[in-house]
């Protein structure tokens, strides 16, 4: 069966959010925020901070694979930094050409690289050269920095200098996160390499899951703040495809009644968002409690009528008392209508 990807989101998926929406289920594979490697060597406890799952066999607590993800320009730097990994349990590595943050690119970082085929080549080749052989590592890039002129040659540096895989994210750093994903590229660097492609961009339904694999002819999706939107949406993708496999017909009445059925109720999504919020608090200092609350609802409001309703009530609410006691009664709520 095709994977599902967690995507990597700077701020957003940290090893609270990857535990939570594994937990949930349909998702094969995590990869983690970047780490910004520089000239210095991080220790074994930053690496551990950043990455709690190297302490647990590598995985999150319901099993899924963490890969690593490292962000910089230094060949030697990243390829230590990616065997101080593998030592740790990491099942795999992934190094970061798709990062648009303009502080990011103004220190040589992340999809400002794209426009160094060459110098893309070199750190791959580098880290896969020192890297053990057992260990996969992987690449992420989008279509290019301000256009998609470098994109095939891009993608065969990546290629011909060793990466087992290759996510594409279906925009140009320029183009950043604005509609639409051309999927209709991520074919084109797919029918030009031998690699396995993993096709990345604006997939936030069924729909989107089935024509992006439609379009880009990848076997494999990753998705970002489409599963952030809605929790169950890989465990929904999940079972429209094994109703495909039997049907022959994804689109059929019985098989949207099943994805319906399966779907996660608000209820559901609220104990999610308790437990969040729980971890939170034990993770970060008061005063920025209530803000990661608020960013999950944000991300979840243009897609659930209940988010908006919800997020309209929290948002101007910093107090934390005065939260948790919202969040129960919301709960309460939710649990009466099921």
């Amino acid at each position: 069966m095709s994977k599902i990807m967690l995507a990597p989101m700077e701020g957003v998926v940290d090893a609270n959010m990857r535990d939570l929406l594994t937990g949930v289920g349909g998702i094969d594979t995590c990869v983690t925020e970047f780490i910004r490697v520089t000239s210095q060597k991080l220790p074994v406890h930053d690496l551990l901070k950043k990455v709690p799952e190297l302490a647990r066999s590598g995985a999150t607590d319901s099993g899924v694979p963490v890969i690593v993800q490292f962000l910089g320009s230094d060949p030697d730097m990243l390829a230590y930094h990616s065997i101080e990994a593998a030592k740790l349990g990491a099942k795999g590595i992934d190094l970061n050409f798709g990062c648009p943050s303009k502080t990011v690119n103004k220190h040589r970082g992340g999809a400002v690289l794209l426009d160094e085929p060459e110098t893309i080549y070199n750190i791959i080749k580098t880290v896969r050269d020192q890297l053990s052989a057992d260990i996969p590592l992987s690449a992420k890039m989008r279509l290019g920095n301000k256009d998609k002129t470098l994109a095939l040659e891009n993608a065969s540096a990546i290629e011909s200098a060793g990466a087992s895989s290759l996510v594409v994210h279906a925009r140009t750093k320029l183009e950043g996160y604005r509609a639409p994903a051309h999927w209709q590229w991520i074919r084109k660097i797919k029918d030009s390499i031998a690699i396995p492609v993993i096709a990345n961009g604006e997939v936030w339904s069924v729909y989107d899951y089935h024509k992006c694999r439609e379009v880009s002819g990848c076997d494999d999706v990753m998705i970002g703040r489409g599963l952030l939107a809605d929790p169950s949406l890989a465990l929904l993708i999940k079972h429209s495809v094994k109703v495909q496999e039997l049907s022959g017909d994804g689109s059929s009445t019985e098989a949207l009644e099943k994805e319906a059925a399966l779907a996660h109720t608000w209820h559901d999504t609220l104990l999610l968002l308790e437990k969040y919020y729980q971890r939170v608090q034990m993770q970060l200092p008061p005063p920025y409690v209530s803000g990661r609350l608020k960013q999950w609802l944000n991300m979840m409001r243009k897609h659930n009528h209940n988010a908006q309703d919800l997020f309209d009530k929290v948002k101007k609410i910093t107090d934390l008392d005065e939260l948790t006691s919202l969040l129960i009664s919301e709960k309460a709520n939710a649990a009466s209508q099921r």
